[in-house]
C-alpha cells in the first residue's frame, strides 16, 4: 500500500486530464483506492496480453475484485458510496469475457503511478527558513499551486455532480428492482388463489362449499397486468438498460397471460358418447384483449398419460384419442356482467380410443379431460401467447349401465386426490375417517338437506364396507381401499358398498328428503343393533331403515308378537322408488294397521299425519306434527345412546 500512500499525496496537484488517463473507466480511481493493499500485493508483472493460458487466473482475480466491491458496499452505510461501488462491481463483471484485458489495464495503471512518483518532487514541502515569505513576491509555483486547487475545486464539483446523477440512476434501479419484487410477491399469491379456487370447485362434486365468483380475480389479474406494463416502461426509461430486470418482468407476464384461463363451467364428469353437453372457458384478461380477429379456442379430449405431458407448455398431444364434435367457440365479451368467456354448446364425443387395461381395470375407471388452447394478443404486448387450461378429469361411456361405477370413479378422484398432484393420480386406500367424511358430504349435498348422517349410521357404513358384524367396533383408523368402495361386491349381495349407497341416495332425494329432514328415518342400521334397540319395546313399534339387502330401498323394521307369546322383529318388504312412485312412504304407513308407534313410543299418526294424502283414518283435532317429531328425535337419541351403553357393559 506504501505506493498508494504516495499517490495520494500527488492526486490533487494532478489535472483532471491527467487523472483521467491514468484511471480509466474499466479500472476507475475508486477500485484503486478502496483495494490499494491488495491490488499491491498481486504479481500484475506476470500476466502478458498473448498467453491465453493466463485467462482462468486473470479471471479469478477479476471475481475477487468484484466480490471485494460487493462486500464493501454491503458494509458502508453511505448510501452513495454504496451504490457508487454496486455500479462499479456490476460494470466490471461485464469484462468476464476479457479478463487478461482488465488485469494488463491494472498492471498499466501500476507502472504510470510508478513513473509518476519517480519523476515528481512532493509539492508540499515547506520553504527554506533562509527565505523571508513576506517580503519576497509570489513565486510561478506558488500560482501553480493555486491553479491546481481551483482545478481540484472544479474536479470536486464534476464528482459531486456525476455522483448525484448515478444517485438518481440507481434510485431508478431500486425502485424498480423493488417493485417487481413486490409484483413478483403478489402474483404467486394471485396464482395460488386461482389454483386454490379451480380446486374448490374440484371439490365440489362431493358436495363441498365453493364460491363461484371469478370477479375479484379478474380485477387482481387486470390489475397486476397494469403494474407490470408500468415497471417495464420504467425500465425502459432508465438512463442503462437492466437486461436481468426487463427479463424478469417478461416472465412475469407471460406467466400472468398463461394462468388467468379458467374453465368456468366444467363439463359433466361423466359424459356418455353421442350425448349432448356443453362447457364455459373464461379468460381474466378479456378486457385487455389487443382488438382485431376473434380469439378461437379449441377443445380436445386428452388420456390421463397426455395430460402429465401438458407440464411444460408447448407440448400438444399430437394423437387424437376422441371424436369431439362442435369443439371450437369464440372468445366473447359480455358488457354486463364484464367477463370474457368461450362457451362451447351442443358438444359431443363421437367416438373413444380406449387405452391398453391392466388387470381388472374397466373402462369406467379410465380418466379423460377437455384440452383448451389458443393463441392470444395482449394490449401494449409486442408478441402473441399460447394459452391452455384442461378441465377437471372425465370419464366416458357407451351406455347409461356404466354411470354409477364411473361416479364412483369421479368421487374416489375429487375427495382423495392431493391439490398440485401430477394428473390424475389417486391413492389405492385412504383412512375410513376420511371416506366417512366423503360419504355424509356427498349425502348431504345430493339430498339437498341440512340433517347429516350422526355416528351411529356411519358406524354402520363401516361395518358394511369392512363386513365387521361387531357393532362394538372402532373403525376410524381402517383404511378403505378403492376395490372396497367400488369393485368389490359385499358379501352375499350382488352389488357394490358404492352401487348400494348411491342408491339409497337416489331414493331419499326423490322420495324421502323431507322425511329425513324432519328426523324420521333412522337410516342406516344392522340388525343386530335394530334387535337390541327394539326387543324391549311394546308390539306396534317400528322404525324406518334403509334396506341393506336391496339397493335404493326403505324398510320397516316393527316388534309383532311372536307365536309363543313373546315378542319377535319383523321387517317389512322394502319400498323402492317405482312402490313410492305409486303410493308414497306417509300413505303406506298410515295404511298398516299393526304398526302404531314410531320408536321409542310416539303415535305414528301425530308424527306422520303431515304426509297423509287423501282422506285420512283418524281425523286430526289438533296439529302435533312439529311438536311431535321434535320429541321423537330427541327420545331417539336418548334411547339409541342407552342400547349403546347396555351393548358395552
Amino acid at each position: 500500500m506504501a505506493q498508494w500512500a504516495q499517490m495520494k499525496q500527488l492526486i490533487p496537484y494532478l489535472p483532471t486530464q491527467a487523472l483521467n488517463e491514468l484511471y480509466p473507466n474499466s479500472f476507475p480511481m475508486d477500485v484503486r483506492c478502496y483495494l490499494a493493499n491488495w491490488i499491491e500485493e498481486q504479481r500484475w508483472e506476470d500476466f502478458d496480453l498473448e498467453k491465453v493460458e493466463q485467462e482462468p487466473q486473470a479471471l479469478s482475480l477479476l471475481d475477487q475484485i468484484t466480490s471485494y466491491l460487493l462486500s464493501l458496499a454491503q458494509q458502508n452505510p453511505n448510501v452513495v458510496e454504496r451504490m457508487r461501488l454496486q455500479h462499479i462491481s456490476r460494470s466490471m463483471s461485464m469484462m468476464r469475457s476479457q479478463p487478461l484485458k482488465l488485469v494488463l489495464t491494472v498492471r498499466d495503471v501500476l507502472r504510470k503511478e510508478r513513473d509518476l512518483l519517480s519523476r515528481t518532487i512532493p509539492p508540499h514541502f515547506p520553504p527554506s527558513p533562509a527565505q523571508d515569505p513576506i517580503s519576497v513576491g509570489p513565486s510561478t509555483r506558488d500560482v501553480d499551486l493555486l491553479v491546481l486547487k481551483v482545478l481540484e475545486i472544479q474536479n470536486c464539483r464534476q464528482q459531486i455532480h456525476q455522483l448525484q446523477e448515478e444517485l438518481n440512476w440507481e434510485r431508478q434501479n431500486y425502485e424498480s428492482i423493488q417493485g417487481e419484487t413486490y409484483l413478483e410477491s403478489c402474483q404467486s399469491r394471485l396464482i395460488s388463489r386461482i389454483k386454490a379456487w379451480r380446486w374448490e370447485q374440484h371439490q365440489a362434486t362431493i358436495g363441498h362449499p365453493f364460491d363461484d365468483n371469478l370477479s375479484p380475480m379478474q380485477t387482481w389479474c387486470e390489475q397486476l397486468l397494469g403494474v407490470n406494463g408500468k415497471l417495464r416502461q420504467e425500465v425502459m426509461l432508465a438512463g442503462e438498460p437492466i437486461p436481468e430486470l426487463q427479463d424478469r418482468l417478461g416472465l412475469l407476464l407471460q406467466t400472468l397471460i398463461q394462468s388467468s384461463l379458467v374453465v368456468d363451467k366444467q363439463p359433466p364428469q361423466v359424459i356418455k358418447t353421442q350425448s349432448k353437453f356443453s362447457t364455459t372457458v373464461r379468460y381474466l384478461l378479456g378486457e385487455k384483449v389487443a382488438p382485431g380477429k376473434p380469439v378461437l379456442l379449441k377443445a380436445q379430449i386428452i388420456t390421463e398419460a397426455q395430460a402429465r405431458n401438458l407440464g411444460q407448455l408447448g407440448s400438444v398431444p399430437s394423437e387424437n384419442v376422441g371424436e369431439l364434435i362442435n369443439n371450437t367457440a369464440i372468445l366473447e365479451h359480455n358488457t354486463s356482467s364484464k367477463s370474457t368467456c368461450a362457451t362451447f354448446r351442443n358438444m359431443s364425443i363421437k367416438k373413444i380410443k380406449r387405452a391398453d387395461r391392466k388387470g381388472s381395470e374397466s373402462v369406467t375407471e379410465e380418466k379423460f379431460a377437455l384440452y383448451f388452447t389458443t393463441e392470444i394478443s395482449i394490449t401494449g404486448c409486442d408478441i402473441p401467447y399460447r394459452i391452455q387450461m384442461i378441465s377437471v378429469p372425465v370419464v366416458v361411456i357407451v351406455h347409461g349401465s356404466q354411470d354409477n361405477n364411473a361416479l364412483a370413479t369421479i368421487i374416489w378422484d375429487c375427495a382423495f386426490s392431493e391439490p398440485d398432484r401430477i394428473p390424475f393420480v389417486v391413492p389405492e386406500r385412504v383412512p375410513w375417517k376420511q371416506m366417512c367424511m366423503t360419504l355424509n358430504s356427498k349425502f348431504m349435498s345430493e339430498v339437498g338437506t341440512q340433517r347429516c348422517l350422526d355416528n351411529y349410521n356411519q358406524h354402520f357404513l363401516a361395518q358394511k364396507i369392512f363386513d365387521k358384524p361387531d357393532i362394538a367396533g372402532d373403525y376410524s383408523n381402517m383404511l378403505v381401499s378403492w376395490a372396497q368402495f367400488s369393485k368389490e361386491v359385499l358379501p352375499g349381495r350382488p352389488f357394490t358398498f358404492w352401487q348400494w349407497f348411491d342408491g339409497v341416495i337416489e331414493l331419499t332425494k326423490k322420495h324421502l328428503k323431507s322425511y329425513w329432514s324432519d328426523g324420521l328415518i333412522f337410516g342406516f342400521i344392522g340388525k343386530q343393533h335394530l334387535h337390541l334397540i327394539l326387543k324391549d319395546r311394546p308390539n306396534g313399534t317400528f322404525l324406518l331403515r334403509f334396506s341393506d339387502s336391496e339397493i335404493g330401498g326403505i324398510t320397516i323394521a316393527y316388534v309383532a308378537p311372536s307365536e309363543n307369546g313373546g315378542q319377535k322383529i319383523q321387517n317389512i318388504q322394502p319400498s323402492t322408488k317405482r312402490d313410492l312412485e305409486i303410493r308414497s312412504l306417509g300413505d303406506r304407513i298410515r295404511d298398516i294397521d299393526f304398526i302404531t308407534h314410531v320408536y321409542p313410543d310416539l303415535p305414528k299418526n301425530d308424527v306422520f299425519r303431515k304426509y297423509y294424502t287423501g282422506k285420512s283414518v283418524h281425523p286430526p283435532t289438533r296439529d302435533v306434527t312439529h311438536r311431535h317429531g321434535n320429541q321423537w328425535r330427541t327420545n331417539l337419541v336418548k334411547a339409541f345412546s342407552s342400547s349403546v351403553t347396555t351393548l358395552h357393559s
